[in-house]
């Protein structure tokens, strides 16, 4: 397993296998101070600009002793404390009532980074892979309170890699070092799809908690039917009827339209294909709708699966996106509980 030594050293690394992510060895002490700058600047921006606006608590799934008020109920003689007698209740129904508590739990999470060679793009400010780390350590900075644990899988290669899920900063630090240190993805002749990083991640943990997607979404032979299910679609749809699940897009303005610059060679980074294109003005207009038609599959896919879907873009600010995002589902809750009330 990919372990940190002394402060300031290299990483160690073993024999790789699958649940390790090989890490480059070369100018130890330059790269780890590199990497730690990134990520100190990464959890002063969630702190500062995420952490108060977006801040709150979680509640256990399951009823019993905590300090959570839950709803009320009719009293049972020598059953219930009278401790937790509802006295608002009672006098307005004139029947004893007292209230459920909810245990406090610790929230497990799990996240499944797509780290396929398609994220090494990225023609604007930052790529698609600095998007996969930000996003994954957004929402473990957020998460990580009095006893959560949080843990990754990993595509990468021809392996799905384990993180084991920890408590703590440290081990979250620990785990973003990975992902930012993880080298480009190679050509290999049957890599793990995003369906398959999904199944495994539906089977490995059957404890309740919250469920974290962070890919491109693009399939190697994509569908340019909107009405079609995708190959994820399925076992997306069985983790999110047992899990809180976010899936967040991450996408680089060039993967939506093309520039007017004439004849272009373009690379498959999965397959490593080189096709010599002239980008006429025809050809731009088909591959922007192609791309429209695309994203908006994986839009209807993800919303017939009842998941939250976020888009992040390698030219926006994603703080501000994330923020905008999750005070858009806050106020869709809180107008769903007071139509339910």
């Amino acid at each position: 397993m990919t372990t940190l030594n002394e402060p300031g050293a290299a990483y160690r690394i073993e024999a790789p296998g699958p649940g390790t992510i090989p890490q480059p060895t070369k100018g130890g002490d330059q790269q780890m101070s590199t990497a730690e700058q990134a990520l100190r600047r990464l959890e002063l921006t969630v702190t500062r600009r995420l952490d108060g606006l977006l801040h709150g608590v979680h509640q256990g799934l399951l009823p019993g002793p905590g300090s959570e008020t839950g709803d009320s109920r009719v009293y049972v003689p020598g059953e219930d404390d009278v401790r937790r007698m509802d006295w608002a209740v009672t006098a307005r129904t004139t029947i004893p009532h007292v209230r459920d508590l909810i245990a406090d739990r610790e929230l497990e999470t799990w996240a499944l980074a797509d780290l396929s060679p398609s994220m090494d793009f990225g023609t604007a400010d930052t790529d698609k892979r600095d998007l996969v780390v930000a996003a994954v350590g957004a929402i473990g900075f957020l998460s990580s309170r009095m006893g959560d644990k949080f843990g990754a899988l990993v595509l990468h290669d021809e392996f799905i890699h384990r993180m084991p899920a920890r408590t703590g900063r440290p081990a979250l630090f620990g785990l973003l070092h990975s992902l930012m240190d993880a080298p480009r993805g190679r050509i290999v002749p049957d890599p793990p799809d995003l369906a398959e990083g999904i199944e495994v991640l539906s089977a490995s943990r059957r404890r309740r908690g919250m469920r974290l997607i962070v890919s491109d979404f693009l399939d190697a032979h994509p569908d340019l039917d909107p009405e079609a299910e995708r190959a994820w679609e399925r076992p997306i749809r069985r983790l999110a009827a047992r899990h809180q699940v976010l899936a967040v897009e991450v996408i680089d303005p060039r993967e939506l339209e093309l520039p007017d610059v004439g004849r272009v060679a373009f690379a498959d980074p999965e397959t490593g294909k080189v096709r010599e294109v002239h980008l006429s003005p025809k050809v731009r207009h088909a591959y922007a709708e192609a791309a429209a038609a695309q994203r908006e599959g994986t839009r209807r896919a993800l919303r017939r699966a009842g998941i939250a879907h976020l888009v992040l873009r390698t030219d926006r600010d994603w703080v501000f996106d994330v923020a905008q995002f999750v005070l858009r589902q806050r106020r869709m809750s809180h107008l769903a509980h007071r139509r339910a009330t």
